[in-house]
């Protein structure tokens, strides 16, 4: 499996794709304007707690006070609220927190005008960017995120991925971080740690307890609100969660940013730097790695898949909704049930990408087509936990119902990406469909007509004048891939009383096919 990054740089910011076999399955941008991102610690200002909601409401420096819930205070909260203090006037200087004496927790139940005062400074983290009309969604329970291990100040827990799956791994090494955690701090064990040694992680431990350190000699007559610690820059940030031995290639376009990624990449993975490329062509690289395509037919309102099926995904203020279509076509299977199982399992796969590509978060409700198999529908439930299965967002799948409907929540900690693909109108006003699309519905509806032995004396596309030179011109043209593909020659007719984008398939007779 070939695993890429693509990195375009543009004058303010940058795009990342992520492609599995040239396949597009992660988008993400990064903005010079961003000023709230998830990690981020900020040295902010309590607005007013709120008795009703058991939370406060606090100034994080967003136009929108940010969210704080009594449950997200974490349980140290006063240890952290007396370390500020001293901190802040100038009283403690040692960050260690090895002889720092602890408070006890705050009651799991309690209420929040018991824990937090209007006007009080607090250290807070970015747990989810401001979406829609919200403010940030934000935890006083910290945590310092690096390459294998996450820093917690404030505890005495280590915990293990769960998704390291060997039980004499865990042990392993929890052995080893207990053997190598500094007094005063928890520290949670990140599922790229698997297999690693000690000297690593213990490299990767100090490397968070510098940023720590760095951290507390900002709080020192910081203004209120402050950010005292930024998460990395996404580039940097993509590459600690997502990058392992997996990866055959990075690939960037601006020069600056590829020494500072490859200087990134000699330090979390040394050897590997030489996967990191400068891309030099005049082709842009988005095109140049058919990433730009992709965005334009996977981001609509349809979305279409192998084999002539397709999704319709609608958005609502609470919710995702995902109709699964067989787009009317019939195939070789011997009965309705296998048809449905076959889309069934091919729209799994579209949708777990789907929902990473747009970073769709919240309540998502898929309408696969109804199987009447028990089976069926468990290797429906299987395929989809096992496409998923990838995804970084935390997320929680429920079996089929009996109405075919399956429910996921998904973690949502960052606006969902929302890139308009269809674009005005040549012939007038309004807006209609990209017109890259056009060729992948022409190829659907080949495909159905042939399947549906609807060809019987042959089969003409009548299209625009352009659209029928785009078809029919250079090699190999597209006619011959659907001449390859299905054995089958289509006379391309061009007709100068056709819009930009009208087509119809026709037999030698003049009867449209449908």
């Amino acid at each position: 499996m070939n695993k890429e990054l693509i990195v375009r740089s543009g004058s303010s910011d940058v795009d990342f794709a992520i492609l599995k076999d040239g396949k597009l399955t992660e988008l993400h941008k990064d903005e010079d304007s961003s000023d709230f991102s998830v990690g981020d610690i900020m040295l902010a200002k309590v607005r007013k707690p709120v008795s009703g909601l058991n939370a406060a409401f606090v100034n994080v420096g967003y136009e929108k006070d940010a969210f704080l819930h009594y449950h997200d205070l974490g349980p140290q909260l006063q240890s952290l609220l007396k370390f500020i203090k001293r901190v802040s006037t100038g009283k403690l200087k040692d960050f260690s927190l090895k002889d720092f004496p602890f408070e006890k927790d705050i009651d799991k139940n309690g209420s929040i005008n018991d824990a937090l005062k209007a006007n009080q400074s607090i250290l807070v983290q970015i747990v989810k960017e401001p979406i829609s009309t919200k403010g940030p969604r934000i935890s006083s329970e910290l945590s310092i995120a690096g390459r294998y291990l996450v820093l917690v100040p404030f505890s005495d827990r280590v915990s293990v991925s769960q998704k390291i799956e060997s039980k004499e791994e865990k042990d392993r090494l929890k052995r080893l971080v207990q053997s190598i955690r500094p007094k005063g701090f928890g520290v949670i064990v990140r599922t790229v740690a698997d297999g690693k040694k000690v000297a690593e992680l213990d490299k990767d431990l100090n490397n968070l307890l510098t940023k720590w350190t760095a951290m507390c000699k900002k709080i020192y007559k910081a203004k209120l609100p402050s950010k005292v610690l930024s998460e990395l820059n996404r580039a940097a940030s993509i590459l600690r969660d997502v990058f392992n031995d997996d990866f055959t290639g990075i690939y960037v376009d601006d020069e600056t940013l590829y020494y500072q990624i490859k200087d990134y990449v000699q330090q979390i993975a040394p050897g590997k730097e030489s996967i990191v490329k400068l891309y030099e062509s005049n082709v842009p690289i988005f095109e140049k790695f058919g990433i730009e395509r992709q965005i334009k037919t996977s981001f609509g309102r349809t979305v279409s898949t192998s084999k002539g099926a397709y999704l319709v995904i609608e958005h609502t203020e609470a919710l995702h909704v995902i109709d699964v279509n067989s787009g009317n076509r019939s195939n070789k299977a011997k009965n309705q049930e296998d048809t449905a199982l076959e889309v069934n399992l091919i729209a799994a796969k579209e949708v777990a990408r789907q929902l990473r590509l747009r970073d769709m978060g919240g309540i998502i409700v898929i309408d696969f087509i109804d199987m009447s198999s028990s089976d069926n529908r468990r290797k429906l439930y299987d395929q989809l936990r096992e496409e998923m299965k990838d995804d970084r967002a935390k997320h929680k799948i429920l079996p089929p119902s009996k109405f075919g409907l399956i429910q996921i929540t998904r973690q949502r900690v960052r606006p969902e990406v929302n890139i308009k693909t269809r674009e005005e109108n040549p012939n007038g006003e309004g807006e209609v469909e990209a017109p890259i699309v056009l060729i992948n519905k022409m190829t659907a509806d080949l495909e159905r007509i042939i399947t549906n032995k609807g060809h019987k004396n042959g089969i003409i596309l009548n299209a625009h004048p352009f659209i029928a030179a785009y078809v029919t011109k250079g090699f190999p043209s597209v006619r011959s891939k659907w001449f390859l593909e299905h054995k089958k020659w289509v006379k391309v007719l061009p007709r100068d009383a056709y819009t930009y984008l009208e087509y119809r398939f026709q037999d030698k007779d003049g009867k449209e096919l449908n």
